[in-house]
């Protein structure tokens, strides 16, 4: 009897096996002008597993008091920026200390955050939610809620088996969804592809980006070399006047390192969809892309750590006249991706 009843559990765990719904590879698309976009080894990302990610990304299950999504700050027609915020409110009312970074292309990056602080997508997504500032939720109770969810354990254990579902899980969930947010149909796109053309103001702004002499742009946010408009390092713009590492207010990346010679530094943002994500800077300080030229044309200040790349740092900046700043916000206004934040595959599954 017992040799029967062995035979039966074996034959019910072949066909359940047997017949269990396969998962399917994300179809990325095709990238000609991007470098080869890095894979995790550890956390594939297939349909199914992308779309719980973006049912999660858009639940305020996810936020203790039911009040936020990572959607909340994170806004699809903003690039998955929080503009025209510079800062963002929590759960709690309580407001964020930096601007709101913009979500796409993160396969690209080595590290996330304005500091650098998470190495990797699944560990940038643990920050927000545990965050006391943001959506203030511990993981065990978020594991929890996912657990008594009917819908959530059906999915869970259809792309990742029988775990027990717990913030692992969570993160990777998330961070399948958030690897397939990728900006690459903008105008600047169909022009290196031969489907489009600039116009005259749009493509010398383009060399005034790329010359070193003028615009001077080139050696942190990439447009001619690779098409993602970043180095995805950090650098010390200039912001603030520094005459010592002690009178950084913001150690940025400094405060991740503890390297003196990385205060003051933060990440270098994309410069794809830049016109739809304002404010800019991590504090938010400039509210138009005409500010930040501005900026990078007369005020420049000199710090201790300023990134030796900026040729014209001891003048103050660049020095580019009216017509030069318009000739570049003209190209760049053609990395916006309308196709990207209209996107239904990226767009909330609620609605």
């Amino acid at each position: 009897m017992k040799r029967i009843k062995w035979l039966v559990f074996c034959l019910l765990l072949f066909i359940g096996v047997a017949f269990k719904e396969p998962l399917h590879s994300y179809p990325f698309p095709e990238l000609p002008f991007f470098p080869v976009m890095p894979r995790s080894g550890d956390n594939v990302v297939t349909r199914e597993g992308a779309e719980l990610g973006r049912y999660l990304f858009y639940d305020s299950t996810l936020s203790l008091n039911h009040h936020m999504s990572c959607a909340s700050c994170h806004k699809q027609a903003a690039a998955f920026s929080d503009a025209p915020s510079a800062f963002s409110q929590g759960n709690n009312k309580h407001f964020t200390t930096r601007n709101t970074m913009p979500l796409f292309n993160l396969a690209w990056y080595p590290s996330f955050f304005w500091d650098g602080r998470a190495k990797s997508i699944e560990e940038q997504v643990f920050h927000p939610v545990r965050d006391s500032t943001e959506m203030n939720l511990p993981w065990k109770l978020a594991a929890k809620r996912m657990e008594k969810n009917a819908f959530y354990k059906k999915q869970f254990h259809h792309v990742f088996g029988k775990q027990k579902i717990d913030s692992v899980l969570i993160a990777k969930a998330i961070g399948q969804f958030l690897r397939t947010l990728i900006s690459y149909q903008s105008k600047y796109d169909r022009v290196l592809d031969g489907k489009d053309r600039l116009t005259d103001d749009e493509y010398k702004g383009l060399v005034l980006v790329n010359d070193m002499t003028k615009g001077d742009c080139l050696h942190c946010h990439t447009t001619d070399a690779n098409a993602l408009g970043t180095t995805g390092g950090f650098s010390n713009n200039g912001l603030d006047a520094a005459s010592g590492v002690l009178f950084y207010r913001d150690k940025g990346l400094g405060g991740t390192t503890q390297r003196t010679a990385d205060y003051g530094k933060f990440k270098i943002p994309s410069l794809r969809n830049v016109a739809i994500t304002a404010p800019y800077m991590h504090d938010g300080r400039f509210n138009s892309l005409e500010q930040v030229l501005d900026f990078y044309s007369e005020g420049v200040k000199q710090s201790v750590n300023v990134d030796t790349k900026m040729g014209f740092a001891h003048q103050g900046g660049a020095r580019l006249n009216a017509l030069e700043k318009h000739q570049i916000i003209l190209f760049l206004k053609t990395l916006t991706d309308s196709t990207f934040i209209t996107n239904p595959a990226f767009a909330n599954p609620f609605k």
